[in-house]
């Protein structure tokens, strides 16, 4: 049981509980800054256009492009390509 709950699914990503810890509390704090921007901008459509989608797109390759590639640039580039399609 403490295996499954606290060391294979760091494992799927090759991450120790610890690195896997400080990641997922990095992707926590990032979300409430995008949730926060979003709030923002709902009560003034001038202020944080871009932030909330912005935040989430980082969150995205920081999740998807960087784990499957391996790879700091390979994900760089990628983010440097991608446009946001949808702003909050």
């Amino acid at each position: 049981m403490f295996n499954r709950l606290f060391i294979e699914h760091p494992k799927t990503v090759n991450e120790t509980y610890f690195e896997h810890l400080v990641h997922a509390i990095g992707f926590a704090v990032k979300l409430q800054m995008a949730a926060i921007a979003c709030f923002i901008h709902a009560l003034v459509p001038g202020f944080c256009v871009k932030t909330g989608s912005r935040l989430v797109l980082e969150l995205h390759h920081r999740m998807v492009a960087f784990r499957v590639t391996n790879s700091k640039s390979s994900a760089q580039e990628v983010l440097e390509h991608e446009a946001i399609e949808y702003m909050i």
